[in-house]
Order: structure tokens, then sequence, then C-alpha cells
């Protein structure tokens, strides 16, 4: 049987540990996993690596695989293994070694290729000619501390890419030289849309009034869509004693991810995380009919979580994010309409984006019961509603996410796939049994008799940031017309052209186009490498020809090409193009 490509890549991670045993035998080994296209493994090491060293270890492992080196297991009693990593001096293992026998464990695993040994839980080929030529490359060196924590030492992380073959590990290669391209952190700065203060704190973006621009367009957009179907606008204070949290269950399991504030007044309160407790607040603030039903709150907010500065990147993972968040609280047989609600939302939203979506049925894992609220039965009729509205929806293809769900109910993921193919995670839907229940929230039903709501946690587009991020990389800072913070620039040949240039300004501003002159202090060459460098849809030079007939010569950023237009002809084009959301 083939291995599988998480397989090769943990078995990559052992060689790449072999080769720096055998160019550091004093290395201590951290630990060694697969990931999304490669593998790493930590280690610490008597001197500090360098970018150079990589090809020396990387050539290294290509000699260990052409040795053919076969992989073995075996187990050992738990007491006779810590002895053996002692003997051996790899201090981190035994530390492991001893942690599992805490946890109860009485044998433990060595897998050995060569002459490297390592403790290891297993999954790994059967002999390295089963890794083809060309197919990995050892990629970056980073600080990574032990177990994730700041307090453990600080260990030495290399990278490593592994693929099915050396044209797979090619094509990742160029699309990661494009997505370089497009990274949000780069065309961020040059689009001028964010940026980041030391002053004001790590993850913690500023906007500034283009990027704002956009935020207001998206929110908007969302807006449009759930406004018809009777969302309303709530508004909730940032902050929360932290029995709000205790009741949902949140502070027990996200207590070390929360910004804490003490008042000094035998109180204790925390920036919140995510709004849905809050929201049950509002609910519960007066009694509720069957006939009231559903209510659904909407409400776009900043929420605050105490993330590893390590772990902090652009837009991508903040400690400020701002949620999309609405709360739906409905009857049971009110499910299905409006999950199915949510989803036509969903579906218009990515489709203006260009974005394909696939959907991922985000269940809990029956072995690790601990991880959720509520019990079996709570799980089991959740995700039974869930599943029939995954099949209404019809999706032909459905991705499986056992181990998915939140921590209190199953939710339908929709994955979008961007301009380079990469998959991001931005849409849900995601049914709660257990909050109402935490929260005693009810309704009186037509027996007079009181009922629990069923609440329905929705985000269209997720987290703002995260979602410009992904928008920035996916169109490469070329927006649609209609979320580009400068739309049109206009382009005077000559000074004598400004009286016309302001004309056309007045017109396209009262219509809200969102407009800029670049005025002729500059050469017409220089402002059209300047308005390009930007990233503007629409171009408007200017000049004598122009200014006798009434008329505009239109540069369209994405074809390149410059053709003449009557005022009225373009401004009614665009105005078209901006209200029809057009890609």
């Amino acid at each position: 049987m083939s291995p599988t490509l998480e397989v090769k890549r943990h078995s990559l991670a052992h060689i790449l540990a072999q080769a720096v045993l055998d160019m550091f035998p004093e290395a201590k080994l951290g630990i060694g996993p697969a990931i999304d296209n490669g593998f790493y493994y930590d280690f610490e090491l008597p001197r500090t690596l360098i970018p150079e060293d990589l090809p020396i270890l990387e050539k290294k492992m290509k000699h260990i695989v052409k040795q053919n080196q076969v992989f073995t297991s075996e187990m050992e009693p738990v007491d006779k293994a810590i002895e053996f990593l002692k003997s051996i001096k790899q201090s981190y293992k035994v530390e492991l070694a001893e942690q599992f026998k805490a946890e109860g464990a009485t044998e433990l695993g060595f897998h050995r290729n060569g002459p490297f040994v390592d403790l290891c839980r297993g999954g790994h080929i059967e002999s390295t000619n089963q890794i083809k030529n060309g197919s990995f490359k050892l990629d970056k060196i980073a600080g990574a501390y032990w177990k994730g924590s700041e307090k453990n030492p600080m260990l030495q992380r290399i990278y490593g890419l592994g693929f099915e073959t050396k044209e797979e590990l090619g094509q990742y290669l160029e699309q990661r030289r494009e997505a370089e391209k497009r990274d949000h952190r780069k065309l961020g700065k040059e689009l001028d849309l964010f940026t980041f203060s030391e002053l004001v704190g790590s993850g913690l973006p500023l906007f500034t009034p283009r990027g704002t621009q956009m935020r207001r367009d998206l929110e908007e957009f969302v807006q449009s869509l759930q406004e018809p179907l009777g969302y309303k606008r709530v508004h909730i204070p940032h902050i929360t004693k932290k029995e709000l949290y205790e009741t949902s269950g949140h502070w027990q399991k996200f207590k070390d991810d929360l910004f804490k504030i003490s008042t000094g007044k035998d109180e204790e309160f925390a920036m919140k995380p995510m709004n849905c407790p809050h929201h049950t607040q509002i609910y519960a603030s007066r009694s509720r009919s069957y006939r009231d039903l559903p209510l659904r709150y909407s409400e776009v907010t900043v929420c605050y979580r105490n993330e590893q500065k390590g772990e902090l990147h652009g837009l991508s993972r903040v400690r400020a994010l701002t949620q999309d968040d609405a709360h739906v609280f409905c009857r049971p047989d009110q499910i299905m309409e409006e999950a199915m609600k949510i989803y036509e939302m969903i579906q218009k939203f990515y489709e203006v984006m260009g974005m394909e979506l696939k959907v991922r049925f985000s269940t809990h894992d029956p072995e690790t019961p601990e991880k959720y609220l509520g019990g079996a039965d709570i799980w089991k009729n959740a995700e039974a509603k869930l599943a029939e509205v995954l099949e209404k929806i019809g999706a032909k293809e459905v991705l499986e996410g056992v181990g998915e769900a939140a921590f209190y109910g199953p939710k339908l993921d929709f994955m979008a796939y961007d301009a380079l193919g990469r998959e991001w995670q931005l849409a849900t839907i995601q049914l709660d049994f257990n909050l109402p229940q935490r929260f005693e929230l009810k309704y009186v039903d037509d027996q007079g008799e009181d009922q629990r709501p069923i609440m329905i946690h929705r985000a269209i587009l997720g987290s703002v940031e995260r979602f410009m991020a992904v928008l920035i990389e996916h169109f490469g800072g070329a927006f649609p017309t209609w979320i580009a913070p400068t739309q049109v620039a206009l382009l005077p040949v000559a000074e004598v052209h400004d009286d016309y240039v302001r004309e056309i300004e007045a017109e396209l501003l009262k219509k809200n186009v969102r407009v800029e002159i670049f005025t002729a202090e500059d050469s017409l060459g220089k402002r059209i490498r300047k308005a390009e460098k930007q990233k503007i849809p629409y171009m408007l030079v200017v000049g004598d020809e122009e200014v006798k007939n009434q008329t505009v010569t239109v540069r369209d950023y994405k074809t390149k090409e410059q053709v003449p237009k009557s005022k009225a002809e373009f401004v009614e084009g665009v105005l078209e193009e901006i209200e029809a959301r057009k890609l």
C-alpha cells in the first residue's frame, strides 16, 4: 500500500532529525510533526542556525534517502523507555515520556531508521526509497517555545516542504511566489489601507481612511443581504463581568485567551472575545412568545483575544477582531428555514467575490466528550438537525470535519477558495442547543408551556480583518470597482484642463463615486504610473480634445486599454458597475 502524504511528511521529519544529529551530535530533540505542505522539527542546538545550514542539511537528508533505510517500530515498558532516553541525554523526550507515564501510559513506542531512534507514536513509510527524488526541500528556520509556552526554553525550528513528486513541489513553490507578491501586509502598506504601531501594540491594526472605506463597503454589503430577511441590529458593551462567561462556559475553556480587567472593587471583568453570551441577555430581558420567534440579532463589533505575540500575522491573526456576527433565536420547527436563508446569503456574498465554496460538516469528536458542552443526546439531536439542513443544501461534495465543531454545537463551515486555489474557512452556520439551556432561555408555546429556543450562530465574512487579508490577496490589491478605495483617478494633461476636471469630479462625487485628482505637477506618464501602482480601476485622461468635445479618455486598469467616451456614457457605466458589484 502506498503511504499517505502525511505519513511521508512525518517520516521526512525523522530524516531531518537524523541529519541534524549527524551535523550536531549534541542536539536535543523536541517534536517533529507533519503539517500542511510539509513538516518541521524543533531542536536545542549548540549554535544558532543560519540560512546557509539548510542546503547542507538537505544534502544529508538526500543521502539518507538514497541509503534506503527501513523504518521499524517497537514498544517498550514506560520506565525502560525513560531510562533509555536519559542514557542518550534527550531531556525533552524524557519530559514527554514522563508526561505520558503520568497520563497512564504503560508502554511507549520507538521508531528507528538506520542509526536514528526516536520516541514516536508512529505513522511512517516502510523505507526511505518511498520518498521520491526532488519531492522535498528545507524551507526556513524559526524560533519556537518548547510546548508553545513562553515560560519554556526557546528552541530552533526547521521547516521543510514535502510533496508526492518534484513537479508538485515546483507547483507549490510557484504558487507561493505568486502569494508573496499578493501578501496583504505588503499590499496593505503600498495601498495605504492599514498600519500597526508599536505604541498601540502588536495585533491591534489601525485602518486608514482608504482601508476604513473598504470595511464599510463589506459591512454594508452584508447588511443589504440580511436586512430584507428581518435581521435587527443590536449593540453591546466591550466588557463583561466574568460571571457571564462562567455561565456560558467560555471562561472555563478560554480563560487564558481573555484580556482580564480588575476594578479593584471585588469585581473581575473581561474584554469580550465573542458576542453570543451578551446577545442571550438581550433575548432574556423580557418574556417571549412562540409568535415572537424567530428573533434575529446582528452586530458588527470588535472582540478581543489575547493571542500569543509569535502567532500574530498581519490582519490574518490579530488581538482586536471585528466580527460580522448574528444570532437567531428560533423554534425547532424554524431551524430549516432560518438556516437556508443564511445559506442563500452566503452564496450571494461569495458569488460577488468570485470565490468557489465547499461545505464542511463540522461535528464533535465522541472520543473526547470533555471538549464540549452538553451531553451525548444534545449533540445527537443538534447534528441530526444540521444534517437535514446539509441534505437540503444539496452540496455535491461535503468535507468531513470530525472534531471541528464549536464547543457548544455542530456547524456547517463554508470553505472559500481564492484566486490561487488556497482554502479559507470563512462563513459558518452553527447550531446551538447548549447556550439557551445554560442561560435558561425560554418562550411560551401555543399551549402556554415554557419551551427552550434554539440558537443559530452565523457569520458571512467572519472576522472583517481576516476577510480583508483574504480579499487583498485574492484580488492582488486590484479590487473590483465597487470596493476599490479610489474608484476613479482624474488626470488633467495640464493646468488649463483643471476646470473641466473639477466639473467631472463634482458630478462623480454627487453620485457617491470615490474620485481623486492627480494634478499636473508631475508628467502625465509619472501620474499614470502612480495611479497604476495604486491599482485604481479607472483613469480618466483629460486634454484639449476632451475639453472641446466634453469627453474623457478612459484607461482601464485591468485591460490597459484607453477608450474615448462621452462623460455621460462613462458615468452611467461606472455607476452600473458599482451598483451591480461586478467583478
